[in-house]
């Protein structure tokens, strides 16, 4: 499938819309000039459009295969992986100490956005290895850094996370996972995994596994676990991989969709580890990959949108269909329906993208300045990218095989892989709802003030607005009112009338910043153009959407528990 890198998209976000220049004027970040993120993003442009999107079909065609006890690649992303290394992608942001760039995660997130467009399967395996090193870039042990993470920023060997088990899915604290102490620093890691992400492959020479697991002292649920590195291959003496270590893949998942993406059931049957971070501490450090993983998964969706749309868009104009419309040769992009589906898929690609590209900022300047306000603007900001930009990959995915009608139900099309590609996205590194619940209980522990904060930005935005935009300023400024009035609501509420309505209030909060991106987008352009064509589709179609979802959020679960079981079977 075609897929061309839109990237002066990225440099239009990152210079006008959520400002990058604040990230580079950073100590830490001053080697991000605009030489260099030209750099970068061109070049990233070019190994997607030229490598990866010419191995996204053969990948879901014919899948990673478990064949006696070795997984074989889709064809082709041996060499795909191959390029991503030696280009030095895997380490944008890794510490240069260990042969990193060191770059804004927000260069190192468009990055993914461009290669998941292309082929999300296969930017899946450089995306765990990217977060288990920044999990042990910030717990592990000197000697463990040493040994791991110049290998794993080479691309040389790659990153997984294990924590899943047949009865221990969200409920983490529910494994059964054993360590035992060997007496030498290491441990025996013992018990079964689930939904094991590129948990096997023949594309890199070692694959580390960021495991889960329980110490014998541990104390039950997640206060008890621990956390340990354990290779396929146990490192000789000279860093290399050496003898095979005790695990194994059990078989691979038979999936919907990401078919060139192995999915493992692994077994570990006293495999050698070491342990990362401190005894029982083991969700502090795996949450460090975690919320990498959860921006990462935000901006898998907003790739799969990219490359729907894409797809979808080029089917439109050159699909001839019905009668001409005035000013039409009979294309279906000049039908009204057509147009507002394409308009619609447009319009919340771009603001799910302003989203987590403003979530990757608020990180780097966390990260750069040690300021508490951009830490809990981070934390605030990452349930809503890795649940909008997902929600956005799956409508934006559904769309586009509307658009090819009935072509978009037959394979050969291409147009259902995004879909199938896309829908995990809600479901894994918590799902949608969880990340509602993370939203309306942890990230509210501050009496909202994070998300204040923000609406605050959003009014200023839309006062300065009012002179040449009035009509959007207007809308957007209501509708961030009404966001606060919301947001007061909810502090209010009990925590199980919260949970009822999270969801309503996590799409609402982020259509009002949706918005509020869009509408900087205009006034950047000077209130005319193609860009404040898209923001009044954005701010007069979709953002009333708001209104519904708000009083939805204020109906509490009261109704919902008023149905008993028993009425809903019957």
């Amino acid at each position: 499938m075609p897929y061309r890198a839109n990237v002066e998209e990225f440099r239009f976000i990152l210079d006008h819309v959520v400002d990058f220049a604040q990230v580079s004027a950073t100590e830490r970040f001053a080697d991000a000039t605009p030489e260099t993120v030209d750099a970068i993003l061109s070049g990233a442009g070019r190994l997607s459009e030229e490598v990866l999107a010419p191995l996204n079909r053969n990948g879901d065609l014919q899948g990673a295969k478990l064949e006696n006890g070795v997984v074989r690649a889709s064809p082709g992303f041996a060499d795909g992986y191959r390029q991503i290394a030696e280009g030095g992608w895997v380490g944008t942001s890794a510490d240069p100490e260990f042969g990193g760039m060191g770059l804004p995660l927000t260069l190192n997130s468009c990055v993914n956005d461009m290669m998941g467009a292309a082929c999300l399967a296969l930017q899946l395996n450089p995306l765990l290895t990217q977060g288990q090193i920044d999990a042990l870039e910030h717990h592990a042990s000197d000697e463990i850094k040493a040994l791991y993470l110049p290998k794993l920023i080479s691309g040389e060997w790659t990153g997984t996370m294990n924590l899943t088990e047949s009865q221990a899915g969200s409920d983490v604290g529910a494994l059964r996972s054993r360590a035992e102490p060997k007496g030498d620093g290491s441990y025996a890691v013992s018990g079964q995994k689930i939904f094991i992400s590129w948990g096997d492959h023949d594309v890199a020479e070692n694959v580390c596994h960021l495991v889960l697991a329980r110490l014998p002292d541990g104390a039950p649920g997640t206060r008890g676990i621990s956390l340990f590195i354990v290779p396929k291959y146990i490192p000789d003496a000279e860093g290399n991989p050496g003898v095979a270590n005790s695990l194994k893949v059990v078989s691979l998942e038979h999936k919907m969709g990401l078919h060139g993406s192995p999915t493992a059931v692994m077994q570990f049957d006293g495999a050698t580890g070491w342990m990362v971070g401190a005894p029982h501490k083991g969700m502090a450090a795996m949450f460090t990959m975690m919320n990498n993983a959860r921006l990462g998964v935000g901006i898998q969706g907003i790739s799969a949108a990219e490359g729907a749309y894409q797809h979808a868009l080029a089917y439109a104009m050159e699909r001839v269909q019905g009668k001409p419309v005035a000013g039409s040769h009979g294309a279906i992009i000049d039908h009204p329906d057509v147009r507002r589906m394409l308009v619609t898929m447009k319009a919340e690609l771009f603001a799910a993208r302003a989203i987590a590209l403003a979530n990757a900022v608020a990180i780097d300047m966390a990260r750069a300045t040690g300021d508490a306000e951009w830490e809990a603007r981070a934390a605030l900001l990452t349930p809503l990218t890795k649940s909008y930009g997902t929600d956005t990959g799956i409508a934006v995915a559904q769309a586009g095989i509307q658009i090819h009608g009935g072509m978009g139900f037959i394979e050969e099309t291409g147009a259902a892989q995004y879909l199938r590609d896309v829908r995990v996205t809600a479901i894994y590194e918590g799902t949608n709802g969880i990340q509602a619940a993370d939203l309306v209980g942890r990230k509210m522990m501050d009496q909202g003030e994070a998300a204040f904060r923000l609406i605050e930005e959003i009014e200023e935005g839309a006062e300065a607005a009012r002179a040449g935009l009035p009509d959007l300023a207007g809308a957007v400024w209501q509708a961030a009112e009404s966001l606060r009035e919301g947001t007061d609501a909810l502090l209010a509420q009990q925590m199980t009338d919260r949970l009822a309505g999270s969801v309503a209030y996590q799409r609402a909060f982020a259509l009002v910043l949706g918005a509020h991106f869009h509408l900087k987008a205009a006034l950047a352009e000077g209130g005319t153009g193609a860009r404040t064509a898209l923001a009044r589709s954005f701010i007069l179609r979709l953002l009333p959407q708001y209104g519904a979802l708000l009083a939805e959020m204020r109906e509490g679960a009261g109704d919902l528990y008023a149905h008993y079981i028993e009425s809903l079977a019957s």
